[in-house]
């Protein structure tokens, strides 16, 4: 029996939240606005820090060990957001512990160790997911909709690009190969996730970057090509500023999320006549739900509440087939 199926009708889920960096600090409280969960205990490497955390955030109890968090049969759900390198090894004794696993982006380092989680999860009857939060995101669900009616005509281009300059000083994980995937693993699978949406996967893959000789990569600019001439031109950086924009092209005009598309609110609509296509787009704005996570964690926690292993908003094999246009990235430009 999974950990969920014990919790019974009505009966909030137990989360523990697993790390305590900045993006826990903005999931965590949206978690805890979610109709039937409750985030019960934090673990970090550091106990302080665990605790500090807890305290915070109003969370009962805190603990360093990540080992009694899994033997403990009243916790059902782990929420993991602890450096990329670590995610393969956590998520899996999570899964042998029995626990459902949110974790996040990148779920893994490469396509093989996605797929081992994935057919473990199934084994073991247990919802797993890459917390992908950018696709369950009202903005990103309307984009959806105009394409699907015709709004734009048929999609035959797209483009998506995130480059930030991240501090490279004191304790940045970003830099660090041991703890980080570098620009692809943490910023370039945005654009690639969305090409996949709109296009799925590519015929061909065609990328250069700029690696250090760690093996970190620092910049990466790649086409993605499909049938009959469609294409995604994408970029990631972590060393300089690439537009924060991304935007879906076809005869009959074309679709803006605006900056920073991967958490933007506002869709802009290049379509309907020559002035709205060129000077006065349509906007469309959606209100954001907490810091923008709890569209996701509501889909989640109601899949876990229904017993499913997996979402079909971010499937396995969508978060497999991002990973395989990764994979033959990283080929290219290492």
């Amino acid at each position: 029996m999974s950990a969920g199926a014990g919790a019974g009708a009505g009966v909030p889920q137990r989360w523990a939240a697993i790390g305590t960096g900045t993006i826990s600090r903005s999931v965590v409280p949206d978690l805890q606005s979610c109709e039937g969960a409750e985030v019960v205990i934090v673990q970090s490497r550091d106990a302080a820090k665990a605790a500090a955390f807890a305290e915070e955030f109003g969370i009962p109890a805190s603990t360093g060990d990540y080992d009694a968090v899994l033997a403990d049969p009243e916790i059902d759900a782990i929420y993991l957001a602890t450096p990329f390198a670590t995610h393969h090894a956590m998520t899996r004794a999570a899964l042998l512990a029995g626990k459902h696993v949110l974790v996040e982006k990148p779920m893994t380092m490469d396509a093989a160790e996605a797929a081992d989680l994935f057919a473990l999860a199934a084994e073991r009857g247990l919802f797993l997911m890459e917390a992908m939060w950018m696709k369950f995101s009202p903005v990103f669900v309307r984009l959806h909709e105009e394409l699907a009616n015709g709004t734009i005509g048929e999609p035959r281009n797209l483009r998506a690009t995130f480059g930030i300059p991240f501090p490279n000083e004191g304790d940045s994980s970003k830099w660090d190969v041991a703890r980080s995937g570098g620009a692809l693993l943490d910023q370039g699978i945005y654009p690639i996730t969305l090409a996949h949406s709109v296009f799925g996967e590519p015929t061909s893959v065609h990328a250069s970057g700029t690696v250090r000789d760690d093996g970190l990569d620092i910049a990466e600019h790649f086409t993605l090509e499909y049938a009959d001439g469609r294409y995604a031109q994408c970029a990631s950086s972590m060393s300089e500023f690439a537009e924060l924009t991304a935007s879906v092209g076809g005869p009959k005009g074309w679709l803006t999320l605006t900056p920073p598309f991967w958490a933007t609110t506002d869709l802009e609509v290049h379509a309907g006549g020559m002035r709205q296509i060129f000077r006065t787009p349509d906007l469309v704005e959606f209100p954001r739900e907490g810091s923008g996570y709890v569209p996701m964690l509501r889909a989640v926690i109601g899949a876990i509440a229904e017993g499913v292993t997996e979402h079909p908003v971010h499937t396995a094999a969508d978060t497999l087939a991002v990973f395989r246009t990764i994979d033959e990235i990283f080929a290219q430009i290492r």
